[in-house]
């Protein structure tokens, strides 16, 4: 059974973060205590303030270079939502997401729910590694034709 993210001690933390092959430097031990065991979706700028909010001190670079090299072995997936936002999603398991355009909310959609067909041929000497669905949503009440 897995514990709850709290109960996991720093120790926990650091021996995670090298069974993925990076190094535990209390910054990134304070980023993976907000991150992993947990489903949540956060975006860098989110990181950085819940990390700080208890008197942390840990740079916007860090948080940006941390959450690159979580993306980059592993630990967390990268979500692009458009060019300009970035949601780092907790959950590495094959799934697909919600995303609600006015109020920024993302939700997974597990994967058995929905199936992708009909892709199109892949370039020579190049295979499928995984495909991610964005599902975008609006309130439909009261739309205008």
């Amino acid at each position: 059974m897995v514990k709850g993210y709290q109960d996991h001690t720093s120790q926990d933390l650091a021996d995670l973060l090298r069974g993925h092959g990076v190094n535990p430097t209390a910054q990134r031990i304070e980023i993976a205590r907000l991150l992993v065991y947990r489903r949540i979706h956060l975006t860098a700028e989110d990181v950085f303030r819940l990390v700080n909010r208890d008197g942390a001190h840990v740079s916007k670079a860090t948080v940006y270079n941390t959450l690159g090299v979580f993306a980059e072995k592993g630990l967390i997936r990268e979500v692009v939502i458009d060019p300009t936002r970035v949601v780092y999603d907790s959950n590495t398991a094959p799934h697909h997401h919600f995303y609600n355009t006015e109020t920024g909310e993302l939700f997974d959609i597990e994967e058995r729910t929905m199936s992708v067909a009909g892709l199109p041929p892949l370039p020579q000497g190049t295979e499928v590694e995984g495909v991610e669905v964005i599902v975008r949503l609006r309130s439909s009440a009261d739309r205008v034709a």
